[in-house]
Formats: structure tokens, C-alpha cells, sequence
């Protein structure tokens, strides 16, 4: 499973065993922070049928664009409450604006990630429209929840709410925790680096608090967690290797991308496909040969089902960052993959690359 040169069979049920648990760890310690950028990469289980919610209006925009979009609309409504998350993300990402009067009726969605992401995507695109309702998710079942909603409505000028997220960075529920740190790196405050670097120091936070509290520190561009990112990125687990790349990438440094760089000749297809995002998302095409290999290639041939998804939508995701005619091409077929996380990841980029 680690990759499709392992031809010892009994060595690559061992692997794949050990990397099951391994990811099973992974799932329980990522907080909804994480949902965002990573559930689309980790997410398994069965596939549901999309839930048809009507057409979008589709003039002047090309049958591909139209597609993603539809895809994107369906997935709001999916019956999956994590293509619901992802739909959001996406739609953050690419400012589709007209989408947001559904996701602020996603603030009373049962599944808690889902309330998160809605008031997260309310705050990061500034959608006045939803001040009323994030009022009441002030008043949230959920403290997670209530500290997004506090981000929003800071966004949205009511500064004083950004108080409650400080606060929830010494919460004793560590996901709680977690998902402070990560709203930290998004207030664009330096002044939250010492709260940021406490929480990744305290003795009583868990990993998971520590890697977003790293993460938050490099998006605001403190140079001082590079050797510790960089520790991360050559860990001997890929999925751990997968998480340092995208806190690099949030670094944005000539450094971040000289050792962004290096991780293309990983192993592990799945790493060099999260290296050539970050890659991209810094104006970097260097990776586009290793996404090109993979996807002109089908270098996903002989994994399994999990594996393969997961390769998929890293190549859909760097594809919408790098965004060359050469790569572009293999979105029409992603967008009809058999996996609505792949089909979701094919959505973005396609939405991206028209942005371009």
C-alpha cells in the first residue's frame, strides 16, 4: 500500500495494516480545523449518492465549469456530512459568493464540522447577510462552534468577539484548543504568536494541538518554526509528511520552498502530489512533472480503493494550483471519477484555474 512498486505481497499486507493504524490515529486527532484541507485527502467510508438540488445558472461559463459547479451544489446538500464540509472549503477557496446563502443555513446542520465550516466561511468571505444567524451560533451546543462564530463576527467588525477565540486557546478539550490555534493563523495577528507558541509548548497540550499551533505560527510568517516543520516533513510516516508540507507551504519562504523542493522525489506518490500543491500555491510550477507523471500514467493503478482516492485528490488539488494547459486537460475526467471527494477536489480546481 505504500506504494505501487511493493511486489513482496505478505510485506505489503504488513505495510498496509501498519498505515491503517496510523491513519486511524490520524482521524481521531484532527480537529474540525483540519476537516478543511485534510478531510478530502483522509476521508474514507462508502460512497452515497448525490442529492440533485436544481440547476445553477451556467451562462458564460464553459460545460466544464458548469459541471464543477454542479458538483459543488450537489455536495452542499450531500447526504455526507463531510462533502458537505468540503463543499464549503471549496467554495471559500474560490469566493463562489451565490453559494452562501446555503451554507449560512448550514449553521443549523446537525453535524457539528459542518456548523464550524459554515461560520468559518461566513467570516473569511465577509458575508454580512449571515450576522443575525451567527448571533444565535454564538449560542452554539458546541464550543467549537461558537468559537468560529466568534472569528466571523470579528470579521464582520464586531472586533470584540475575537476575545473568545484568544480565550479557547487554553480550553481543556483539546480539539476545542486546536481549532483556537488554527483561527489564531487566520486573524492575521501577529500579536497571537505568543498565545500560539505557549499552546505549542504547554506540557498539556496533545500533538494535534501542537502541529496547528506550528501551522498558525508559520501563517503569520514566524520564521522561527521552520526547524521544527522541517523535522516533520522527513518523519518517517507519510501522512505525517503530507501534514509538515502543507505547514510549510503556509510559510511562504524561499527556505519553505527550497525543502518543498526536495520532497518531489519522495517515495510516496501521495507526498510528492502534497509538495507539488504547496509548490503551486506558491507560484511555483516545479512539481507539474510529478503530477503530470501521475495522472498521464494512472499511477494510482494496483492501490486500493483508499489509496487511490486519496491519490486522486491530491492530484486534483495540485492540478488547481499549478493550473497548466497541460494538466488542466485531466480535470474533465476527474470531475467523473467514481469518489465524491475526488469529483469535490476536481470541482475546486477547476473553479480555481478559471480564476486564473
Amino acid at each position: 500500500m505504500e506504494n505501487s512498486l511493493i511486489r513482496d505481497g505478505q510485506m505489503k499486507n504488513e505495510l498496509k495494516k501498519a498505515r491503517t493504524q496510523k491513519h486511524k490515529k490520524i482521524i481521531a486527532s484532527i480537529p474540525y480545523t483540519l476537516l478543511f484541507a485534510y478531510m478530502a485527502i483522509f476521508v474514507l467510508g462508502c460512497e452515497t449518492s448525490q442529492t440533485s438540488s436544481g440547476n445553477l445558472d451556467t451562462t458564460n461559463i464553459t460545460p466544464t465549469q458548469s459541471q464543477a459547479l454542479q458538483i459543488i451544489q450537489n455536495a452542499l446538500v450531500d447526504e455526507d456530512s463531510l462533502a458537505r464540509v468540503n463543499a464549503v472549503e471549496v467554495i471559500v477557496t474560490t469566493g463562489q459568493i451565490k453559494f452562501m446563502p446555503q451554507v449560512q443555513r448550514l449553521l443549523r446542520d446537525k453535524f457539528t464540522p459542518v456548523r464550524f465550516a459554515a461560520a468559518l466561511a461566513i467570516g473569511d468571505l465577509r458575508y454580512s447577510p449571515a450576522k443575525s444567524s451567527l448571533s444565535q451560533s454564538l449560542k452554539d451546543e458546541d464550543i467549537n462552534v461558537i468559537v468560529a462564530a466568534a472569528y466571523a463576527m470579528g470579521r464582520l467588525g464586531s472586533t470584540k468577539y475575537f476575545e473568545i477565540v484568544r480565550k479557547a486557546i487554553d480550553n481543556d478539550d483539546q480539539t476545542v484548543r486546536a481549532n483556537a490555534a488554527f483561527i489564531l493563523g487566520r486573524m492575521e495577528d501577529r500579536n497571537s504568536l505568543k498565545l500560539l507558541k505557549w499552546a505549542q509548548e504547554d506540557k498539556d497540550s496533545s500533538d494535534k494541538v501542537r502541529l496547528q499551533a506550528l501551522e498558525a505560527r508559520a501563517r503569520l510568517g514566524d520564521d522561527e518554526v521552520l526547524p521544527r516543520l522541517w523535522a516533520i516533513v522527513y518523519s518517517a510516516y507519510a501522512d505525517d509528511r503530507i501534514m509538515g508540507i502543507r505547514a510549510i507551504g503556509a510559510l511562504a519562504t524561499s527556505k519553505a520552498r527550497d525543502i518543498l523542493i526536495t520532497k518531489l522525489d519522495d517515495d510516496i506518490l501521495e507526498v510528492r502530489l502534497a509538495a507539488a500543491e504547496q509548490l503551486g500555491k506558491l507560484g511555483n510550477r516545479t512539481g507539474e512533472m510529478e503530477v503530470l507523471e501521475a495522472v498521464e500514467k494512472n499511477l494510482t493503478t494496483g492501490l486500493d480503493r483508499e489509496a487511490s482516492e486519496r491519490a486522486n485528490v491530491l492530484a486534483a488539488l495540485a492540478i488547481g494550483e499549478i493550473c497548466t494547459p497541460e494538466l488542466t486537460k485531466f480535470l474533465p475526467n476527474l470531475l467523473k471519477n467514481e469518489s465524491k471527494f475526488v469529483r469535490i477536489a476536481a470541482a475546486k480546481a477547476v473553479l480555481q484555474c478559471k480564476m486564473k
